[in-house]
């Protein structure tokens, strides 16, 4: 693992490395057609045919089915990391430490069947299917920059739905301050959970205000497909303004709580790890520095590192969530 202080500056993205050709071609009809009053429906043709562009299909697993969302911030237009880099360097402990370990140990785990728990403080708690899980919400794309809190990131094209659809549906009672997200914890299949590296289940949370933002995403795909064992299958949690370990993977309880729960990461290293955790290149690790990451594939030998960006650049949509707060003491 490499972390540095010290290497600075920013890749600027040239055009041909974010979309082809035609769909610059596509954006410039699109500004004639505004110009003219008749954009209306060239908009979302324009948008069907950017997202079918930028997200080929990586012929992998089953496809799914989904939309272009349509929540502001949901599209970034950064270049997509390659889908072999994105199910080939993981953290998902339960399956090993190493970065290759999930893609390596993750196919004994059992998707089918598969259902989640809703506990706690709502109206509508019960066990429900994967496939009815599923219905819950109309899917969309959603392509996400994802940070670690190692100091590298990608681009990846997730499906899913907004985990605010699930909420709603459930009907949190008033007293519902927090959302709990618990791992599937199965020493058949997940060899890491013989090893002491947390304690087991994996646990992650949020405040019910970011657990309803319309960014955080209930994802149960990714570049067209249904998700990779190694990234989370068959459903895990995307927060793009957080660091990666914020989003759970393999989901198999979601509980409503007035008390703030105590996650993973936060019970095993307190001092560097903050419930929050929100991306944020003014505060650093106690170990490394979050000024700079690492893109994924952009890891030549002459490759300069990037900026981190306030929220993972997504300030503009959530930085009101935060209005008021220390960052540094609630980190």
């Amino acid at each position: 693992m490499r972390f540095s202080s010290t290497d600075s500056g920013f890749v600027h993205p040239v055009p041909s490395d974010i979309t082809p050709a035609q769909v610059y071609r596509s954006r410039r009809d699109l500004i004639r057609q505004l110009a003219s009053g008749s954009a209306g429906l060239a908009l979302t043709a324009w948008g069907l045919r950017q997202a079918q562009a930028q997200t080929p299909r990586a012929g992998q697993l089953a496809a799914l089915a989904s939309l272009p969302s349509s929540v502001p911030g949901a599209m970034t237009m950064d270049k997509l990391t390659a889908y072999k880099d994105a199910t080939t360097y993981n953290n998902f402990y339960e399956f090993g430490t190493d970065k290759s370990d999930p893609a390596k140990r993750a196919h004994a785990l059992v998707t089918q069947p598969w259902t989640v728990d809703i506990e706690g403080l709502v109206k509508k708690p019960g066990r429900v299917n994967l496939e009815d899980l599923m219905k819950w919400g109309a899917m969309e794309e959603r392509i996400y920059r994802l940070r670690c809190v190692e100091g590298w990131s990608m681009v990846i094209p997730w499906v899913g739905y907004s985990m605010a659809q699930l909420i709603q549906r459930v009907e949190p009672q008033p007293g519902a301050k927090f959302v709990e997200f618990i791992t599937q914890a199965d020493p058949k299949t997940m060899p890491g959970l013989r090893g002491g590296a947390l304690d087991w289940p994996y646990v992650e949370a949020l405040r019910m205000d970011e657990a309803m933002h319309p960014l955080t995403l209930l994802a149960f795909g990714m570049y067209g497909e249904v998700m990779p064992k190694q990234n989370g299958a068959p459903l895990r949690l995307v927060v793009p303004w957080k660091y990666g370990f914020k989003s759970g993977k393999s989901l198999v309880k979601i509980r409503f709580t007035d008390k703030q729960p105590v996650s993973s990461w936060e019970k095993a290293a307190p001092q560097e790890y903050g419930f929050y955790s929100n991306v944020n290149p003014l505060v650093d690790h106690p170990r490394w520095s979050q000024a700079t990451e690492r893109r994924i594939g952009e890891d030549g030998l002459l490759a300069k590192k990037r900026k981190t960006l306030m929220f993972n650049g997504y300030e503009a949509q959530v930085g009101q969530l935060y209005a008021g707060m220390d960052l540094k003491k609630f980190f």
